[in-house]
């Protein structure tokens, strides 16, 4: 499924829509390009989920991983940017974060942990506001008319 996004606003409605369908042991695996949207459609859907508008969610940058309590279930929110390789996942809890869900900003860095029931969001710019996302997997949960 392919989706336009004129601006941070239908960003924001997107991540919203696909937190309500999110279950504890699912991943959200977002890829694109630097400044593509992926941390503001992450934002959006932790501040969602867990039901505080106005949360603090600071970019997994530096520290890769921030843990996010909510009603329903932890969140983990990896930035593998800087990772060195798939071993340095496992020193920072990646087996105690697929209880919960888990939301990895360059999941390529993720070789052999690669989740293949993930929900994909590939993210890329048309131009300075427009970005463009391709959803792939769950379609068992994400009716024909999701996000429309």
């Amino acid at each position: 499924m392919i989706y336009d996004l004129p601006d941070l606003q239908a960003t924001e409605a997107l991540a919203k829509q696909i937190a309500s369908k999110l279950q504890a042991g699912d991943a959200l695996l977002l890829s694109g390009p630097l400044g593509a949207g992926k941390t503001a459609f992450s934002r959006a859907l932790l501040r969602s989920v867990c039901g505080d508008a106005e949360m603090e969610v600071p970019s997994p940058s530096f520290t890769l991983v921030q843990i996010y309590e909510s009603p329903k279930f932890p969140l983990y929110h990896y930035d593998l940017w800087r990772l060195e390789g798939a071993d340095d996942l496992i020193e920072l809890g990646w087996d105690e974060a697929r209880e919960g869900v888990v939301i990895v900003e360059w999941p390529e860095r993720l070789g052999d942990l690669t989740l293949l029931d993930a929900l994909t969001i590939q993210f890329s710019l048309k131009n300075d506001e427009n970005r463009q996302v391709i959803l792939k997997g769950w379609e068992d949960r994400l009716e024909p008319n999701f996000g429309k």
